[in-house]
């Protein structure tokens, strides 16, 4: 991870994890417009079609080429979904087999440096289960951030949250999980609640595989999931 690359996590919402992924960002070949000068330094007079650059605007036209890749191959697939894709089939091992390493100070990344990894392109064709979200779904995650109806009506939606009740921002459907403890000695129960989909094959098992941090006591309800056919949730 690029020592510029920004960091979470999420202040507004803690429970939804920032950044989502990771992509290629740093030394990238790509092409240069005339206009500009390659080194953008005022006595530069050279103009070439190609340049070296690093930024994370660099990130953007990466992933942005895999979901076109991926809207092309699966048309029916939602921007969330295919956003989930990204996400769940990313990869948290480097080149050399260990965690990502985080520049900036020189030992593994966390998951508020390196989001869910670093994209896959090839794995995000086969993703398996995907976490979509609709209208609704957002419009009560703004409920529950504490949102009021006529700021909720911004986004194209008249609704009172007064009927929304019981939702938590930690139950949107997210292809990730982030729970916030406070500082209090006292034991906290956290639960999140998801709902997904089997874009895979028919007939399919999933199971849960749980790696939790320590002093932390992790579960799933249900630990396996079958399916039937495909598109089921």
């Amino acid at each position: 991870m690029a020592s510029f690359s920004s960091h979470g996590p999420n202040f507004r919402a803690p429970e939804i994890l920032k950044p989502d992924v990771t992509a290629p960002s740093v030394d990238i070949l790509a092409a240069w417009t005339g206009a500009n000068l390659p080194s953008e330094l005022d006595f530069d007079t050279r103009r070439v079609k190609y340049n070296i650059i690093s930024g994370t605007y660099m990130s953007c036209p990466h992933v942005s080429g895999i979901v076109a890749l991926l809207r092309q191959a699966r048309p029916e697939w939602s921007p969330v979904a295919i956003k989930s894709i990204l996400m769940t089939t990313a990869s948290n091992t480097d080149s050399a087999g260990g965690v990502i390493g985080d520049m900036s100070i020189g030992e593994a990344s966390t998951p508020f440096v390196r989001g869910a990894g670093h994209i896959d392109p090839n794995s995000a064709v086969d993703p398996g289960l995907v976490y979509d979200a609709g209208t609704e779904d957002y419009i009560t995650f703004l409920c529950a951030l504490g949102y009021t109806a006529k700021q909720v009506a911004i986004f194209g939606s008249s609704t009172s949250c007064s009927t929304r009740t019981g939702s938590s921002v930690g139950d949107q459907n997210y292809p990730a999980f982030s729970v916030v403890f406070t500082s209090s000695k006292k034991r906290t129960a956290v639960m999140q609640r998801r709902v997904v989909r089997n874009v895979g094959s028919d007939a399919t098992t999933y199971r849960a595989k749980i790696t939790a941090p320590e002093g932390v006591l992790v579960t799933v309800s249900p630990e396996a999931l079958r399916f039937s056919a495909t598109q089921k949730t």
